[in-house]
């Protein structure tokens, strides 16, 4: 049975991506797979030195949860026009981890412009470690959240696509 990796990757405890993560791994729970939730905030992580930071708990324990999984969501804010530096931070980290991994993205922007920039993150993904990218990812922007909550219900039902889409390529690729 394929295993199922949401990392929130946001610094900011107010952040709508780690809210977007949120609701997808509320849906993949839903969907009884097995899932495991994953807040970089948590881990203490180190800035990749490319020496003694693979050492670090916080690294080490990165590693293992992507190991583990078959398909992962990473949930990223998106910052001048690319995704957030403590995700690509992870992807240093955890390197060969991500290898054949089936990736899909949940983006939150502060405006429409960026809704492209996940693009060469994915493109680096798939070429360097041979990650599936699923081709469908949720980009939104503060106007579509009131709170801590989304306010636009077609968000929500595109990061269920999303989380829905990952257990389909799980199951047809690992199942």
């Amino acid at each position: 049975m394929p295993r199922y990796l949401v990392i929130s990757t946001s610094g900011n405890p107010e952040s709508n991506s780690r809210r977007m993560a949120r609701i997808a791994f509320e849906t993949l729970e839903k969907a009884e797979v097995q899932c495991e939730w994953l807040d970089l905030r948590e881990l203490d992580l180190p800035l990749c030195d490319a020496d003694a930071c693979y050492d670090a708990p916080g690294a080490r324990k990165l590693g293992g949860a992507i190991k583990r999984a078959d398909g992962i969501l990473v949930a990223t804010p998106v910052y001048n026009y690319d995704v957030s530096a403590t995700a690509k931070n992870m992807v240093e980290l955890s390197g060969s981890a991500w290898e054949e991994k089936i990736v899909g993205f949940l983006c939150a922007a502060g405006g429409m412009s960026s809704y492209m920039s996940v693009m060469a993150f994915a493109n680096s993904l798939m070429l360097d470690f041979r990650c599936v990218i699923i081709p469908r990812f949720v980009y939104a922007t503060g106007s579509a959240f009131d709170g801590d909550a989304p306010k636009d219900a077609k968000i929500v039902a595109r990061i269920e696509q999303v989380a829905a889409e990952l257990t389909r390529f799980g199951q047809a690729l690992r199942g």
